[in-house]
């Protein structure tokens, strides 16, 4: 049996070694800090772990060694589709014969399907696979979002549980939390929205900024899970200003920056990414400076 997706999951970046290969070593050593860390369940080669620019032999180590590196009772989600409908049922079938714990089904970037391919689309991947399946919607990339409706269709299917909400859209997001079969979770997708998300009854977050600051959001978490709001609302406060700044150029180049202030040095992005402008490492830098990070 699988593990469970917890409530706090970071979307982990892929590390890098300084010629710009993968460093498998050292994606076992992340995921194991941030696991230790607080975060409870790990997104691996997602589009913070830089899925696009990977090989499908990278993608298969990284996965192998962040599943290792974890164990049994930590579920590791695998980044396994793309716009590529062959791709994405192979490569998920790969992920559940290395023993991952979990799909993310991607909207599609680049190709801009109508509602009924999406439906098409994830259905036949999700019925690939006996492994659970978050949907992914994140418009910003992909260029199309994965409606209300269409999300609540797909929601009928037994392996497909819940959904990662990155559409910023709370209307959209709170019809969701509200209209979804009992067994589906909403997790927000941005950590920006944790707050807004939990107060209408989401599940949590899928984060980057958990790769630096696990247990404040996950007291931020346990809060809301409470109803401690103004505690909940005090600690969205206090990450806001950080969060924004590992957003300030394009993600993961701020949060590989900010692991390694934190502890571990996982490499630079790989082109078309670049590395931190000067001018944005004093921004970032400033709000590194002002919390605990517990990575490494």
């Amino acid at each position: 049996m699988s593990a469970q997706f917890g409530r706090l999951i970071t979307a982990m970046v892929t590390p890098m070694r300084e010629d710009g290969s993968v460093d498998v070593e050292l994606t076992g050593i992340l995921a194991k800090a941030l696991v230790d860390a607080g975060t409870e369940s790990i997104v691996s080669t997602g589009s913070t772990g830089e899925a696009a620019a990977l090989t499908d032999e990278e993608t298969l180590s990284v996965w192998k060694a962040t599943k290792d590196a974890v164990g049994t009772d930590v579920a590791v989600i695998a980044g396994s589709t793309s716009n590529n409908h062959r791709r994405s049922v192979e490569l998920t079938q790969q992920a559940e014969k290395i023993g991952l714990d979990g799909i993310l089904l991607t909207a599609p970037a680049y190709s801009k399907p109508p509602q009924s391919g999406l439906i098409k689309h994830f259905t036949s991947i999700a019925e690939s696979t006996s492994l659970p399946c978050m949907l992914y919607n994140i418009p910003g990339r992909a260029a199309v979002n994965i409606s209300a409706e269409t999300i609540l269709e797909l929601a009928k299917i037994p392996n497909i549980i819940g959904v990662k909400e990155a559409s910023n859209d709370m209307a959209q997001i709170g019809q969701l939390i509200d209209q979804s079969p009992e067994g589906f979770s909403v997790w927000s997708g941005n950590d920006t929205d944790t707050l807004m998300v939990m107060a209408m009854g989401g599940y949590g977050v899928v984060s980057v900024a958990g790769h630096v600051v696990s247990p404040q959001i996950k007291k931020q978490i346990e809060a809301s899970i409470a109803g401690e709001v103004d505690e909940a609302a005090r600690i969205h406060h206090e990450l806001m200003p950080l969060i924004d700044a590992l957003f300030i150029e394009s993600n993961p180049i701020p949060v590989k920056y900010a692991c390694a202030k934190a502890g571990i040095s996982v490499g630079e992005a790989r082109l078309p990414l670049m590395p931190l402008s000067k001018e944005s490492l004093v921004i970032l830098d400033r709000e590194l400076d002002r919390h605990s990070l517990t990575l490494g």
